[in-house]
C-alpha cells in the first residue's frame, strides 16, 4: 500500500495533463470497442418516440403503489445522473493521455448521450407515477450520491485503467445486473420499455469496460495492478456495500423509505426488485466478477456485510 500511495503522490507532482494531438490516430485499434461504437450508432433511440408513454394507465394501480414507484424511479434518476458528468470526464482524460487510442474516445461520446436519455426516462416515469422527488428525504443518505466521480476521473494520481476497472467494470456491472432483474419483474408496458432500452445500452457500457481492461492488461506492471485492485476495493467497500445501488445495504435506517418503496414497486410490476432478488443478483455478480478479474491478474480481497454476508 505504501508503494501505491507513493506512486499517486509522484503523479500529483507532475504538470497538469495537456493535449498532445499529433500524431492523430483515428484508425481502429481495439476492434471490439469500435464494434461497440458501431452498435451504439445503429441502436440510437429517442425517449420521446420509442417509449410508449401514452400506454401508462395510472388507474390500474393503487395510490400507494404509484407513490412508491415515483420514489423508486426518482432514486434511479439520482444514480443515473452521476454518469452525465462522469462520462465526459473519462472521455477528456483519455483524450489527454498521450497516444490514446481513438476507439474508447468515440465510444464514450455515444455513451454520454445514452446516459442523458436514461436520466430523462427515469425522471419522466417518476413524474407519470406520482411526481419526481427532487432529493432524498434523509440528508445522510443524500450524501451517498454526492461522490463527484468526474473529479476522480480527472485526478492524475488515479490511473485511467484503475478508474475504469472500479467505476465501469464494478459499478456499471452491478448496475446492469440490477436493471436486468428489474426488467424481468416489470409487467407495466412503459416501465418494461424503459428498462429494456436501458439494459441494452448498459450492456454495451459494461462490455466496453471489460474489453478495455483486457486490452490494457498486457501492459500492467505489478505496481499498476496493485493500484487497480486498491481502487476496486475502495469502490466496493465504500460505495457499493454502503448502498450506492442497493438501498437496503445502507447502514441503519437512512434509506428505509427507499427500501419499502422498491418492495411496493416490485409487487406492482412497475420496475423494481425485492431485497431477496437483489441479494441473489449481487452474490452472483461478485462470483462472476472475481473470476473475470482473476483472468486479468487482479485479486481484490473478500468482503463481509451484515446484510449480504460474505462476497
Amino acid at each position: 500500500m505504501v508503494s501505491v500511495t507513493a506512486a499517486r503522490l509522484d503523479r500529483r507532482r507532475m504538470p497538469p495533463l495537456v493535449e498532445r494531438r499529433f500524431p492523430l490516430h483515428l484508425e481502429p485499434k481495439f476492434v471490439s470497442i469500435r464494434s461497440l461504437y458501431e452498435a451504439a450508432k445503429k441502436g440510437r433511440w429517442d425517449p420521446e418516440r420509442n417509449i410508449p408513454w401514452a400506454k401508462f394507465d395510472r388507474g390500474a394501480y393503487a395510490k400507494d403503489a404509484l407513490a412508491a414507484a415515483a420514489l423508486s424511479w426518482s432514486r434511479r434518476a439520482w444514480t443515473e445522473y452521476g454518469g452525465m458528468p462522469e462520462t465526459p470526464a473519462i472521455l477528456i482524460r483519455i483524450c489527454l493521455e498521450h497516444n490514446g487510442e481513438s476507439d474508447p474516445k468515440m465510444f464514450l461520446t455515444v455513451r454520454g448521450t445514452e446516459e442523458a436519455w436514461h436520466v430523462e426516462c427515469c425522471w419522466r416515469f417518476a413524474e407519470l407515477a406520482g411526481g419526481y422527488r427532487q432529493a432524498p428525504a434523509n440528508p445522510a443518505y443524500a450524501e451517498l450520491f454526492n461522490q463527484g466521480f468526474h473529479r476522480k476521473a480527472f485526478d492524475p494520481s488515479v490511473i485511467v485503467d484503475a478508474y475504469i476497472a472500479a467505476h465501469v467494470a464494478v459499478q456499471d456491472g452491478i448496475d446492469l445486473e440490477l436493471y436486468r432483474s428489474h426488467l424481468r419483474h416489470a409487467t407495466d408496458p412503459v416501465a418494461g420499455a424503459i428498462l429494456k432500452r436501458l439494459v441494452q445500452d448498459k450492456e454495451r457500457h459494461v462490455t466496453f469496460g471489460w474489453v478495455y481492461l483486457a486490452e490494457r492488461a498486457k501492459e500492467w506492471t505489478p505496481a499498476v495492478r496493485a493500484e487497480i485492485v486498491g481502487e476496486i476495493e475502495h469502490v466496493i467497500a465504500d460505495l457499493e456495500l454502503a448502498g450506492y445501488h442497493c438501498a437496503w445495504l445502507v447502514p441503519g435506517d437512512a434509506a428505509a423509505e427507499i427500501v419499502a418503496a422498491d418492495e411496493a414497486t416490485r409487487a406492482a410490476g412497475l420496475g423494481a426488485s425485492s431485497v431477496a432478488e437483489e441479494t441473489a443478483v449481487l452474490k452472483q455478480w461478485f462470483a462472476e466478477a472475481r473470476a473475470a478479474f482473476a483472468g486479468l491478474g487482479l485479486e481484490p480481497r473478500g468482503f463481509e456485510h451484515p446484510r449480504l454476508g460474505r462476497v
